[in-house]
């Protein structure tokens, strides 16, 4: 249960993604990319240079969010350094999703550099994420009271009655908050330990927030055209359930469930090439453009936090491999998973267009030119859906994950260049392949088909894939009659045979698990602790190897190179690594995730004791918190001083508001029988 559960979330989305096509589908099935060009250059530049504007105010707004995490968590930040750490995260996680994670991934990096302790960076994130929980509520109790109709799909279906209910509820948490925040200290819940901020500074949550939303919905707005019956308010009301319904399908930027909301919204009120006209500008303004300068400033700082020596490296180097040997690993990770992600969707969605005739380059063969009008949009619709599962890949780290994306990517690229309206969807994903291709070594985890003798579930995988491609390929002579004959547009259109419709749903739904399932990391495998394994360990760490050597173990886990090992005990509900990976440097971190995969195909937590400082933000990447220990092997359970002052300092790295109390008992042990030892 555990294990499905952990899908829950990307299983959601998808079925908010496929919910949102179908939607456009049936509605908007007319719109024409030629049709939101126009609309797009009728935006009057007063109203650009507006939300441009306010665009700006946005993000300043944002500053004080990460203010406050800080004041609140004990550690004051300068506000320069707060703002800059505000705008990379939040550039970063509105592109791509997860907003708590990817930004949280930003900010350790940051504010670790800058001398607060893990778990101060931790309740400045978590501060973060409710106070922008609270500008949502605010405002959704309002929106529901003042104009319950213009909640998109619920507002005309529900009773009012209920919608007036919802904002209640919504109004009673905020309300509840800020007099928790007055009257309650310390308190406890499901185990973790919670203290509240005052309610002076829980008030100023709640108005930040109210007037951050505020002023975002403001961007949007005012690149639309006048429209009657379309008040500032009501169209607060779209903005803000659709945002949510982005956050909640937890894909990049909300890419198509956002927009589909924010088009059946405002349908009433505007033509469909407006609302994507305006769609268009405000990704553009909100998200694109700051996430490259975003994206540049973070790698300035990293450039010189690891001063000239990094690049008189770089100088060494040349080409897509300078890019990829000193980027920053997640911020790398999470770029290609997000730009490769957003393109699938692009793929997806353009067969809810109307058809674009071929251009007439007489440069390209006539047979490849025959061959992509038989195309269709039905390829670059399944080339769109494997995109989507190969951007999954990528966030594993899967090396297979990269190299069929790069493949997709540039098979994409080639079935849109010969329409003349669609050249800049081939232009973007030729972009995304530059963007993805010089990472490869950032990609370093086999893929359950690569990583050792066939196992029977990859033989079945790899059948299901070659069934599902032949019932295609036989059904395909009987969709030539239709206009949209998208892979998802034929499964929902009456006018297909049933039997054609439930094949080809079927058959790409079978081999996107295929895939999937050939794709995922390999199942981990570990060495029994033995003499063979003792000397196996001390041969790839040498004198570390034989340090680690002399802790009892319950086994070994070795990094996917088998050039890196770490041992590890099974503590109650842990997998504790016995310190860090010792071997090659470049294979110690992939050894911490085959440990922290070992440990989730056993249904434990990972965690890891004595580990030094080198590796804390991969730790961090995987979402433990480090605690530091006392010379008796014992965390420190409260400390101010940064955690970079000591070099030689060692730390507990572990889920701690899960795991601690069963691992307190067994450290003080280990560190007696090490000394004896």
């Amino acid at each position: 249960m555990k294990g499905w559960l952990r899908h829950l979330p990307a299983c959601l989305g998808v079925a908010l993604l496929l919910g949102a096509i179908y939607v456009v589908q049936q509605e908007f099935r007319h719109l024409k990319l030629k049709d939101i060009g126009v609309a797009m250059r009728a935006i009057p530049v007063a109203a650009l240079a507006f939300s441009f504007v306010w665009t700006i105010l946005s993000y300043f707004i944002l500053t004080f969010y990460d203010r406050l995490g800080t004041i609140y968590a004990g550690h004051k930040v300068s506000y320069g350094r707060v703002a800059f750490a505000s705008f990379c995260a939040y550039s970063l996680s509105h592109n791509l999703g997860f907003a708590a994670v990817s930004g949280a991934a930003v900010r350790y990096r940051l504010y670790a550099h800058w001398g607060l302790t893990p778990l101060q960076i931790g309740k400045t994130v978590a501060f973060c994420s409710l106070t922008f929980a609270l500008g949502g509520l605010v405002l959704g109790g309002f929106i529901l009271f003042m104009e319950p109709h213009s909640i998109p799909f619920f507002g005309q279906h529900l009773p009012v009655p209920a919608l007036y209910g919802i904002g209640v509820l919504l109004w009673a948490f905020v309300i509840g908050y800020v007099t928790l925040s007055r009257v309650v200290g310390p308190f406890r819940v499901l185990g973790h330990d919670i203290a509240l901020p005052g309610w002076r500074m829980a008030m100023l949550q709640v108005v930040l927030a109210t007037v951050d939303v505020a002023t975002t919905a403001t961007i949007f707005y005012a690149l639309l055209p006048q429209a009657p019956g379309l008040t500032w308010l009501i169209f607060l009301g779209v903005y803000v359930s659709s945002y949510t319904a982005g956050l909640a399908a937890n894909l990049p930027g909300g890419i198509g469930v956002f927009d589909t909301a924010m088009l059946f919204g405002l349908s009433p009120y505007l033509d469909a090439p407006q609302i994507v006209g305006a769609i268009v500008i405000f990704r553009l303004f909100y998200y694109i453009i700051p996430l490259f300068l975003a994206g540049a400033l973070f790698a300035g700082n990293e450039i010189v936090l690891r001063g000239g020596g990094l690049l008189r490296h770089v100088a060494r180097l040349s080409g897509p491999q300078a890019i990829g040997r000193w980027s920053e690993p997640d911020f790398a990770v999470t770029a290609a998973t997000g730009a490769v992600g957003l393109c699938g969707t692009v793929l997806l969605f353009l067969g809810v267009l109307a058809p674009v005739p071929v251009a007439d380059f007489a440069w390209l063969d006539a047979d490849y030119v025959e061959i992509v009008v038989r195309a269709g949009a039905f390829i670059p619709s399944l080339i769109g859906a494997g995109l989507v599962v190969m951007a999954i890949g990528l966030s594993h780290r899967v090396n297979l994950a990269w190299g069929l994306a790069t493949l997709l990517l540039i098979a994409g690229a080639a079935f849109t260049a010969t329409q003349d309206d669609l050249l800049w969807v081939s232009a973007v994903l030729i972009l995304t392949v530059m963007l993805v291709a010089p990472f490869r070594a950032h990609f370093y985890r086999h893929a359950s088909l690569l990583s050792g003798p066939l196992e029977p579930s990859s033989a079945v995988s790899l059948f299901v894939l070659a069934f599902s491609l032949i019932g295609l390929a036989t059904t395909r002579p009987h969709m030539r009659a239709i206009t949209n004959d998208a892979w998802w547009a034929i499964a929902l259109s009456p006018a297909v045979p049933h039997s054609v419709r439930f094949t080809v749903a079927t058959a790409v739904i079978l081999a996107l698990f295929a895939i999937w399932w050939l794709v995922r990391p390999g199942r981990v495998r570990f060495l029994p602790w033995d003499d063979a394994t003792r000397r196996r360990l001390i041969a790839v760490g040498g004198a570390a190897g034989y340090n680690a050597a002399v802790v009892p173990a319950d086994g070994v886990v070795m990094g996917e190179a088998q050039r890196a090992a770490i041992p590890f005990r099974r503590v109650g509900p842990v997998l504790l690594g016995l310190g860090d990976p010792v071997g090659q440097e470049a294979d110690r971190v992939s050894a911490i995730w085959r440990l922290r995969d070992l440990a989730r195909q056993e249904g434990l937590d990972p965690a890891f004791w004595r580990t030094g400082s080198d590796l804390l933000k991969v730790y961090g990447d995987i979402g433990l918190t480090a605690l530091p220990l006392t010379a008796d092997g014992s965390p420190m359970l409260a400390f101010e001083e940064p955690l970079d002052e000591d070099p030689s300092r060692m730390f507990l790295v572990c889920m701690a508001e899960r795991d601690l109390t069963a691992l307190l008992p067994l450290l003080p042990r280990l560190v007696e029988f090490k000394a004896v030892t």
